[in-house]
């Protein structure tokens, strides 16, 4: 059993389409999903980048992919990364897949000088916390995620 990380290529964008929507299905979020290929390649890959990903390949199948990008922390006074997605195929699950990906992206924010790794689970999804915790993550229980979106960001916006 061979275990390859690799950042992502435009090629991989139809790829990352895919782990996208396999996520959301398994995050029970699928009617959520509106991300075309086009948007991705313009988001990740064109004259802006404001994300990256990266590729795990199983013997040469893809078989997982973790997307992130910079945040920063003013308490830190220094740049962290916010782990948007992490997904690996669930035939593929058990094998240090989703571990090799969140040990690179560890490897990653130490060569940038970044002051954390974060990221955001499912309360429901008792599994990945479990995975999680037993790396030595901690859940951050004192405070709650708020978003802006659609109209109400419209509307915001419009003030």
């Amino acid at each position: 059993m061979s275990l390859a990380l690799a950042p992502a290529v435009e090629a991989d964008v139809p790829l990352l389409l895919r782990f996208i929507r396999d996520l959301a299905v398994y995050e029970k979020l699928a009617h959520e999903v509106v991300a075309t290929e086009d948007g991705l390649r313009r988001t990740l890959f064109g004259e802006r980048r404001y994300a990256e990903a990266l590729i795990a390949r199983l013997d040469g199948v893809p078989a997982g992919f973790a997307l992130y990008f910079h945040n920063y922390s003013t308490f830190l006074g220094k740049p962290g990364l916010y782990l948007e997605d992490l997904f690996v195929e669930p035939g593929q699950r058990g094998k240090g897949i989703g571990r090799a990906l969140l040990q690179r992206l560890a490897v990653i924010a130490l060569e940038r000088g970044c002051g954390r790794v974060e990221w955001a689970v499912l309360d429901w999804n008792a599994p990945s916390i479990a995975f999680y915790r037993a790396l030595g993550a901690s859940a951050m229980d004192d405070w709650t995620v708020f978003r802006l979106e659609g109209a109400a960001l419209q509307a915001m916006a419009s003030q």
